[in-house]
């Protein structure tokens, strides 16, 4: 991996200098434009003042979406598992009742 560089991030109307890796840029610099459209999004609506907390917010939301799609993926996880060991069991099965035709 290589040395840091400096990345400066623009998130709501402030500048951010950050340590990163050239390769991590664009991931950075994504990840920066992500959470300044969620904070700006919350700042809107009007409910929420101050930039600390408009901060948390937005982070509260994210976190929250993503726990809600790792549970998904743990669901369809489990649930691709299941159909996996019902094949298999089924193949199991023909092929313990038609043993001759493995070797035909």
């Amino acid at each position: 991996m290589s040395q840091p560089n400096t990345v400066v991030v623009h998130i709501l109307d402030k500048d951010y200098c950050i340590s990163c890796p050239p390769e991590q840029r664009a991931n950075l610099e994504s990840a920066a434009r992500y959470l300044d459209g969620k904070m700006r999004e919350i700042r809107s609506g009007g409910k929420v003042i101050g930039a600390e907390r408009v901060a948390v917010m937005a982070a509260l939301n994210i976190t929250h979406d993503l726990l809600h799609k790792q549970q998904r993926q743990d669901q369809q996880a489990g649930a691709t598992r299941e159909q996996v060991r019902t094949l298999l069991d089924r193949v199991d099965r023909a092929l313990s009742n038609n043993p001759d035709e493995l070797h035909g």
